[in-house]
């Protein structure tokens, strides 16, 4: 029962924070979900700030607590471990998320560092996928590689809008490619908990 609690965390934190996609930006006075980024949110006096940075914490810790579920389901399975260790070290490090500025205002350190851990989330985050992917089943790995592969090109989009966004200029598309890669995130956390509840099921009917 407590494995099966905490491998519903990666139910319970994509759903969480899909949520926060959709009703925080509502509080946000002319924000943009197609033409801002999400980071903007709990920028730096960003009206939204608090709610979202208290939002992030609970979906950090829940995530954090799906990979110790991953890795406790594991058993002798050490790429399913790995992926596990790295979730738990993912919901941690975003647990200390430094804040972007606004547009327009004065770059700082906290900007850079903010670059840094999205670098670091979004690298733990792929690596996971990866090591899950090599643990299971075949349709689970062609799911993760096209996972991947999402990741990969809408990242590159995404990224090629960063100076844009530092500068101040206009940003059309940057907060969809940006959700295309959260969406595809979530998707797959989700499908990783459902897959081995499942999986957790089998083994229970068959002892």
């Amino acid at each position: 029962m407590v494995l099966k609690l905490l491998l519903a965390c990666g139910i319970l934190a994509p759903l969480l924070f899909v949520a926060m996609n959709v009703f925080v930006p509502m509080l946000y006075e002319g924000y943009s979900l197609v033409s801002q980024t999400v980071s903007e949110l709990s920028a730096i006096s960003a009206p939204t700030r608090p709610l979202w940075v208290w939002l992030g914490t609970v979906y950090g810790l829940l995530f954090a607590t799906f990979g110790w579920g991953v890795w406790r389901s594991a058993s002798r399975n050490r790429s399913l471990r790995v992926a596990g260790v790295l979730m738990i070290a993912n919901g941690v490090v975003s647990l200390f998320w430094p804040p972007m500025h606004l547009r327009g205002q004065e770059l700082t350190l906290t900007d850079t560092l903010h670059i840094v851990w999205t670098a670091v989330t979004g690298l733990l985050m792929m690596l996971a996928v990866g090591f899950a992917a090599a643990a299971l089943g075949k349709r689970f790995r062609l799911y993760s590689i096209a996972t991947l592969v999402t990741f990969l090109v809408f990242g590159a989009l995404t990224g090629m809008e960063g100076p844009r966004v530092a500068a101040n200029l206009p940003t059309p598309w940057v907060g969809v490619w940006e959700r295309i890669i959260i969406a595809a995130q979530m998707l797959w956390i989700a499908a990783l908990a459902i897959t081995l509840l499942r999986d957790q099921a089998v083994w229970q009917r068959t002892t």
